[in-house]
């Protein structure tokens, strides 16, 4: 029977993912407070989450010649003027002790000759800031911090439980609803103070250099539960995803002196940013790529039909052993191709989620006790286009932020009773509703139908009718999941079932995306609108807000917070 044996698991901290920032902030709760104990919850293992795929770099002010004004206006003027340019000042502070801090826990950063970390230059830097591990700098950092974790006996990790929903009760967080995926019960997760840390919404995508994890959950998570989204309609396009599979091919390469070259074999990027080529921002290249290819100078040859550009490592192949080896590797495994000698077929592949949960420069909700951080959250330090390496650093920061003031929170607050009959609902809508059901329709052609449509009309060039279009395929598209039928029945790793909540978590953030960026009447950052193609400050100049309704997403929207620099034509 739906409740019986409810298994209710309490700890004074809740941690929702177990990427960069969520380990950040389980390891800055116990050290701040000696007395609390964290539970650290995620569908997947730690070191299987994909902050590990993060490549190029770390940017911090560590270098005398470097400023944090520097460091704050690149990230402005990359964000297109749409991040809080307060929020962005008090990033860059933080930034340079997390460098350090890891460095004292033994994450192997480059260093130079004369021992000091070394900084490369990545898009739309004024200085070369970003702090780097080779080119594996996310699987060292997470290494990193999961080993500091085992330090700890208070941070207790909770894999392999994957949330279904998180219950607010009069303004306070009340509990998780997760299902063990072991063992197929259900769950509830009671803490006196919560944590989303649970990435982006990438995966709504079909060309992605995401992890197939990256769903969305905890946006899609906070967004029914009553808190509001914001900027959901910036989705970044990372210029270098490795056609076919979309693997990232990181920026590094084109600090390090990569080209970019178009099926007549030239160098295009002097067009579009003559100042900084190939090392502009990612959607400033990302469209100058797109339009290449849409005048029929993309290539078509043994790596796809699918048009795409070249990316010409050649001409640096000394560094390639020192600077770029997992690429290389990439390259040789997936590809056949030795860089050295040839070069990597790319096309822009979405990356990153711009947006995210509504939070303010203390990683603070709109409900007391309740925090977000990472790519989960939008505090707003990105705006419509974060540059590159611009988010590791984000969740070593904010991570350490939102730690601290979780575990302050919960040393003065007590654990609500729980609300039994809200969990029986949602166990009810799980067990009865999804899994029971016979209506026919298959998770994986309705993923695959969403996927396609994303890539189509809501792409790095967007026109009022391609996003009508697919406003109107999100649609037909929530119809036939309310028609899905779970083929596995079985209780044990139950993975459609898991796919199945994922998609609806999918579809309704495809709807907010989609219907957001129609309604955003100009071309801002990673946003491009061929029919609106320039910036509007007088009109949007504003963050979008985005809170759930039955009848579907309310938007309105809220003015960007200027300190120092007022917006200006974005050129480089």
């Amino acid at each position: 029977m739906i409740g019986l044996h409810l298994e209710i698991i309490k700890e004074d901290v809740i941690i929702m993912g177990g990427g960069m920032a969520g380990l950040r902030a389980a390891i800055s709760a116990v050290e701040s407070n000696p007395t609390v104990s964290v539970g650290l919850v995620s569908k997947l293992y730690p070191l299987r989450s994909h902050s590990v795929s993060a490549e190029g770099g770390t940017s911090a002010v560590l270098n005398p010649k470097d400023s944090f004004d520097l460091h704050s206006f690149d990230t402005i003027k990359g964000s297109d003027y749409l991040a809080d340019q307060d929020a962005v000042e008090e990033f860059v502070k933080i930034v340079p002790e997390q460098i350090y801090t890891t460095d004292r826990w033994g994450c192997p950063w480059s260093r130079n000759a004369d021992g000091t970390i070394s900084q490369r230059d990545f898009g739309g830097l004024s200085f070369p800031r970003a702090t780097f591990a080779a080119d594996k700098t996310g699987f060292h950092v997470m290494q990193t911090l999961f080993s500091r974790c085992q330090m700890y006996d208070r941070i207790h990790f909770y894999n392999e439980f994957f949330v279904t929903s998180a219950i607010i009760e009069n303004n306070q967080f009340n509990c998780l609803t997760a299902i063990n995926l072991h063992t197929g019960e259900f769950v509830a997760f009671q803490g006196k103070s919560l944590i989303f840390a649970a990435g982006g919404a990438g995966r709504l995508y079909e060309f992605s250099t995401y992890a197939s994890s990256v769903t969305g959950d905890g946006d899609a998570i906070v967004y029914r539960a009553g808190l509001s989204l914001k900027d959901m309609e910036f989705m970044q396009f990372h210029p270098t995803g490795l056609i076919p599979s979309g693997i990232l091919i990181t920026e590094a390469a084109r600090a390090e002196g990569g080209y970019l070259r178009n099926s007549e074999n030239k160098r295009f990027m002097e067009k579009y940013a003559p100042t900084k080529l190939e090392e502009a921002p990612r959607d400033i290249v990302s469209r100058a790529m797109m339009w290449e290819i849409l005048a029929g100078r993309g290539y078509k040859d043994e790596h796809g039909d699918t048009p795409h550009i070249h990316l010409d490592l050649t001409h640096i192949a000394d560094k390639l052993e020192e600077r770029l080896p997992m690429i290389t590797d990439i390259a040789k495994k997936f590809n056949k191709i030795d860089p050295a000698e040839e070069p990597i077929p790319v096309r822009p592949a979405t990356h990153y989620t711009m947006g995210g949960i509504d939070v303010n420069i203390f990683t603070e909700t709109s409900v007391p006790g309740v925090f977000g951080a990472g790519e989960n959250a939008a505090i707003s330090i990105h705006g419509a286009n974060r540059l590159g390496s611009n988010s590791t650093n984000e969740c070593l920061a904010f991570g350490n932020v939102v730690g601290v003031k979780a575990a302050k929170w919960a040393s003065s607050h007590e654990i609500p009773e729980l609300e039994r009959n809200k969990v029986m609902i949602e166990e009810k809508r799980i067990w009865e509703n999804i899994l029971k059901n016979k209506g026919g329709e298959n998770v994986a052609s309705i993923r695959e139908d969403l996927r396609t449509g994303m890539d189509l009309n809501v792409g790095v060039l967007r026109t009022e009718s391609e996003l009508e279009k697919q406003a109107r395929n999100i649609r037909d598209l929530k119809l036939r999941y309310e028609n899905i039928t779970v083929g596995d029945k079985s209780g044990v790793f139950n993975l459609q079932l898991q796919e199945t909540l994922e998609l609806g978590f999918m579809l309704d953030l495809a709807e907010m995306i989609t219907v957001g960026a129609l309604m955003r009447k100009e071309s801002r950052g990673a946003h491009y609108r061929n029919d609106y193609p320039e910036r509007d400050d007088k009109n949007f100049l504003k963050h979008t807000i985005i809170k759930y309704t039955r009848e579907g997403p309310e938007f309105h929207y809220r003015d960007v917070v200027i300190t120092k620099w007022q917006p200006a034509a974005r050129v480089y």
